[in-house]
């Protein structure tokens, strides 16, 4: 028993050692833009869009915060619906890698850890209705790399996680691949005009905010219910 407790230690330091590594890293890898577009741009479109989804997902993994710049160059160079479709398969696939490897090695000390209302609380998040885990993978708030390491590290099942990524990750991309791609390079310049983008376009603007609402509601309701 003690030896089993040990290797739970032991595998949740190595989570922590990995995501601390990654957090480090990625102050000193440069993120060129346009330099990678340039780069993918060069190739036969089939070609560059499977480049793009294995840099995601490698790049994403050891860079926090990098996925912004992947969001910005694919709506650029592969325009907003093939940009959200490649980065929804990538996302698939960072699923699967951060939440597997947060089960591996964080899961068993969590269990172990787990007491109580704790143990009644995992037992509810294991069952966890797919419509909530739907409403939590298109909120445009919540950042996929936590929710994969967080649903990781619970007694949900990943077959049911992957429902949810399958058919929640589209309604996120889509929405912000179009705006991307609408407000175009301009937003470097000049943030303010993202701001103006959706003045301009008010239904847009209002729907934006209605989505936002409608989700932060259905997450309140969904924490009432568990």
């Amino acid at each position: 028993m003690a030896a089993k407790k040990n290797n739970y230690r032991l595998g949740l330091l190595i989570l922590i050692l990995v995501l601390c590594l990654s957090f480090y890293l990625s102050r000193y890898i440069p993120q060129d833009l346009q330099g990678l577009q340039r780069s993918l741009a060069k190739f036969p479109l089939a070609v560059s869009a499977v480049l793009y989804v294995v840099l995601y997902v490698i790049i994403t993994f050891f860079v926090f915060f990098s996925k912004d710049l992947f969001w910005f160059m694919g709506a650029f160079l592969f325009g907003p619906f093939l940009s959200a479709a490649l980065i929804c398969a990538a996302e698939v696939i960072n699923a699967f890698i951060l939440f597997n490897i947060s089960r591996l090695l964080g899961r068993g000390y969590v269990e172990n850890k787990l007491s109580g209302r704790y143990h009644k609380l995992d037992e509810k998040l294991g069952k966890i209705n797919l419509f909530w885990l739907f409403v939590l993978r298109a909120a445009p708030l919540i950042p996929y790399r936590f929710l994969d390491l967080a649903s990781g590290l619970t007694s949900l099942r990943f077959r049911r996680y992957l429902i949810a990524v399958v058919f929640g990750t589209p309604i996120k991309m889509f929405w912000i691949q179009y705006i991307i791609y609408s407000v175009g390079r301009s937003i470097f310049s000049d943030p303010k005009t993202l701001m103006e983008y959706f003045l301009s376009h008010k239904i847009l603007l209002f729907l934006g905010f209605g989505y936002i609402i409608l989700i932060i509601m259905a997450v309140i309701k969904m924490l009432k219910r568990e």
